[in-house]
């Protein structure tokens, strides 16, 4: 659901993106990429920001301390600007709380004290961005951060999830005042902002000061492998009213598989990164590898893997209190993978309620050729009876007859209207309706399938239609097939590697020693 006055937002978002964007052009020509020039945007904007809040008439509120820092930057000259701006990164990297993530690590990459003089004074320093509210300049920075995941060389897509997915799975979720909600992947946040949104929507009028305070100081947080995207995550959450400068960080950075949760969530919606290797061998309560010197041990996780698919899930499940509800973008292996992942899929079955899977089509994520699902699960208390706590799940088919692209044909929220409308978001699934694309399959038939497959096409397809693999183009097919091989020698190194006598190197098996 879109504001009513959506278009005008937009519009000067655009307008705003388009300015300070034809500056990366310029900027490119020095060797700043485009990661980079967003991360100095985000440092410049803060600064920018802070003296407005300082400076304005009513209720001034000084952020950095008595340090003006942007009045500084702008009054400063060549070489002099240069020194001024490393020094006060430097000082407020060490300042804690979201201020401390924002400036965390963080570095002057723009070294051309003029072009640093023209991005702060005329085109930064030209719009006050704190006194339009958060909405149209939170929409400038969120186009800011799309336009830097387009770049794929940069690599910055693997961190950004297409938005209209983001709209159509929250809407599904229909997040609440009382959630606590978290995505242990958060990438530059942009889950955990449609779900903000999505409750100011639909809630605002009805939510109590201490609601207010919960939502905007700690109900939605997010954790980030990688400093540089925390940061971006930190600012785009900020720029939307979510956290306080001075308050606490909302986007933890670290590992999120190396440790169990010290806090649970209500909701979690998350797109895990994919690719299946991951660089440390992960215990769960089968403990079969007795390397633990290399390896996460999470007595929590039920099975070992090295496979980051497999374990995010895991992680999430750890996640949930009991009642919450989780939406994860998972790729197909983790659908069909023998060994630990039929038996993670056959606990899911076992103690959740995994309710509905969404199979996407290739190119709409900007790692190419990634063959993505959505799937839908609750978390449940044991039943006395040992059954399985699921007992249909719904498979909608997104993926025959359909395929995007980046450039050409983008998905957009209105694509996924049916499949929002087939969820049935609030309602009871029992009065889900089965079509041609929409198919429920109880647990007795998801049980007796091979490996507990989850993917479940229909089965009888129409044959006129042909394969989903028939309707791609040759290079994605090709893409996808080098994928599968890549991720099946990976697993194949990491369980070879598990196996061999502990200080054996490679190098002496290849000579057989």
């Amino acid at each position: 659901m879109t504001k009513p006055d959506a278009s005008p937002r937009v519009a000067e978002a655009e307008a705003l993106v388009n300015k300070l964007w034809s500056y990366c052009n310029v900027l490119r020509d020095d060797g700043v990429s485009v990661t980079d020039y967003v991360e100095q945007l985000t440092y410049l904007l803060f600064l920018k920001m802070a003296h407005e809040q300082k400076t304005r008439r009513l209720n001034p509120v000084d952020i950095l301390g008595g340090l003006d820092a942007w009045q500084i930057l702008f009054d400063a000259e060549g070489r002099e600007l240069e020194e001024a701006y490393t020094k006060i990164l430097l000082q407020l990297a060490e300042k804690g709380g979201t201020l401390g993530r924002i400036f965390q690590k963080a570095q002057n990459r723009i070294q051309d004290p003029a072009k640093l003089k023209r991005l702060i004074r005329e085109l930064i320093g030209k719009e006050n961005w704190s006194g339009t509210g958060v909405d149209i300049k939170g929409d400038a920075y969120e186009a800011l951060l799309a336009k830097g995941a387009e770049d794929v060389k940069s690599g910055a897509g693997q961190y950004f999830t297409p938005r209209d997915l983001i709209g159509a799975i929250v809407d599904c979720m229909q997040p609440t005042p009382d959630d606590s909600i978290v995505d242990p992947a958060c990438g530059t946040g942009g889950f955990l902002l449609s779900a903000s949104e999505y409750i100011q929507n639909h809630h605002d009028r009805g939510l109590t000061p201490e609601q207010r305070e919960r939502l905007s100081a700690g109900a939605i947080r997010g954790n980030e492998l990688v400093d540089a995207t925390a940061r971006l995550a930190a600012m785009n959450l900020l720029l939307h009213g979510i956290g306080q400068p001075n308050g606490e960080s909302l986007i933890d950075v670290g590992d999120a598989l190396a440790k169990p949760p010290t806090r649970h969530a209500s909701l979690v919606l998350a797109n895990p990164p994919f690719g299946k290797k991951s660089s440390i061998m992960v215990f769960g309560e089968d403990d079969e590898i007795e390397r633990k010197d290399l390896a996460y041990h999470r007595l929590d996780f039920w099975v070992t893997t090295s496979n980051k698919q497999l374990n995010f899930v895991q992680h999430i499940y750890t996640l949930l209190q009991t009642g919450g509800r989780a939406a994860v973008v998972i790729p197909d292996n983790v659908l069909f993978e023998g060994g630990p992942g039929e038996t993670l899929r056959r606990r899911l079955l076992q103690q959740c309620d995994v309710h509905t899977l969404l199979r996407l089509p290739a190119g709409i994520f900007y790692a190419g050729g990634v063959k993505a699902n959505v799937l839908f699960f609750d978390k449940l208390s044991p039943r006395a009876d040992g059954k399985p706590q699921t007992k249909k799940l719904w498979v909608y088919d997104f993926r025959t007859n359909q395929h995007f692209t980046l450039k050409q044909k983008r998905l957009l929220r209105n694509d996924l209207d049916d499949f929002v409308a087939a969820y049935r978001p609030g309602e009871s699934r029992e009065l889900r309706q089965p079509s041609a694309q929409f198919k429920p399959y109880g647990i007795d038939e998801l049980l007796k399938r091979e490996l507990v497959d989850l993917r479940l096409l229909a089965d009888v397809e129409d044959e006129s239609v042909g394969s989903e693999d028939d309707l791609l183009e040759p290079h994605v097919i090709a893409d996808e097939i080098a994928q599968e091989l890549e991720s099946a020698l990976a697993e194949l190194m990491s369980l070879a590697d598990a196996l061999r006598p502990e200080g054996l190197a490679l190098q002496d098996v290849e000579r057989g020693e």
